[in-house]
């Protein structure tokens, strides 16, 4: 007999109940994405790319399907593909000439950068689903428990690169007239 401090009927309800939602909100999510970016002819894996590769500053394949949560040959196709569409640019590094890595080019930041330009959150059926809540108590929900599920299937690195994304769209974007565009840079005179 196993010691747990929960009975087999808690975990099983728990899990099902994780799974059900999980897959409703995903559905959701996904069709959400395709919608999104389907105008600039990318996929989500594409997206995810290019999102990972913008934030991280130059990440390996590796890296981008741990935080991309792809297989290693998935992460290495599209982004692939991405480079011989010229959003991204592969190297080696002379410390480390086992690893491949990719950089987003100029054209791949542009194309990323329109893309949170041009994101209507009308169109978007989890951010409609969750404005009431917003309303009700003036803020989105946290979503801290689901973060500390995921730092725990995924660990603190996964967090890590997800909030350094989340931080780099506050201070890459301003907002003017209910639109984000990249903050201009000053330049010193």
């Amino acid at each position: 007999m196993t010691n747990h401090q929960y009975s087999m009927k808690e975990a099983l309800i728990f899990s099902q109940r994780m799974a059900q939602l999980s897959k409703a909100l995903w559905k959701a999510i996904e069709k959400d994405w395709q919608r999104w970016i389907k105008p600039y002819d990318l996929n989500i894996n594409e997206h995810h790319i290019l999102w990972i590769a913008y934030h991280l500053k130059g990440a390996s394949i590796s890296d981008i399907a741990k935080f991309g949560v792809m297989h290693v040959s998935t992460a290495f196709n599209f982004s692939k593909k991405l480079e011989e569409r010229g959003y991204l640019r592969f190297s080696k590094k002379e410390t480390d000439k086992r690893n491949t890595y990719v950089e987003i080019t100029e054209q791949g930041e542009q194309l990323l950068l329109d893309l949170m330009e041009n994101f209507d959150p009308a169109a978007n059926s989890v951010f409609t689903g969750s404005a009431p809540l917003r309303e009700l108590f003036g803020k989105f929900p946290d979503l801290i428990e689901v973060m500390a599920i995921v730092k725990n299937i995924y660990g603190e690195d996964f967090v890590d690169i997800f909030e350094k994304s989340m931080h780099n769209i506050g201070e890459d974007l301003d907002e003017e007239d209910g639109r984000l565009r990249k903050k201009k840079i000053e330049q010193k005179v």
